[in-house]
């Protein structure tokens, strides 16, 4: 079986539905939700954000089996370290070009802004 059609039978079970009644709320027959949950068709993406709709959870949660982090990109190669790092050489390269403590926390801040913004995109 894939992973669809473990996740939606797993889903299902886990609301204590039966194939028939989620067969209702979808306006679908029991035999396609027999058919996903057995791996012979796959629901299609409109099915799938209802399915999510009355799982509550995520689509990503019914494709992969999990949900999948919204930054792991970002956190996996932005450790907590190297931005710290990021963060006191900007502070150090702005108060020796200018010489000004003021520059130095506002070039600190601005390099915050564009790890949360970096985060946030990707």
């Amino acid at each position: 079986m894939n992973e669809v059609a473990n996740s939606i039978k797993q889903l299902r079970q886990e609301k204590k539905l039966s194939q028939d009644q989620l067969a209702e709320q979808l306006h679908v027959t029991r035999q396609a939700v027999s058919n996903w949950e057995n791996g012979k068709t796959q629901p299609d993406v409109d099915t799938l954000t209802r399915l999510a709709e009355i799982f509550d959870v995520s689509v990503e949660r019914i494709i992969y089996g999990k949900e999948k982090p919204r930054w792991h990109f970002a956190v996996k190669f932005m450790p907590q370290e190297c931005i710290n790092m990021g963060m006191v050489l900007a502070m150090l390269l702005s108060y020796a070009k200018w010489g000004s403590i003021g520059w130095a926390i506002l070039h600190g801040a601005l390099n915050w802004i564009y790890v949360i913004y970096y985060i946030i995109k990707y």
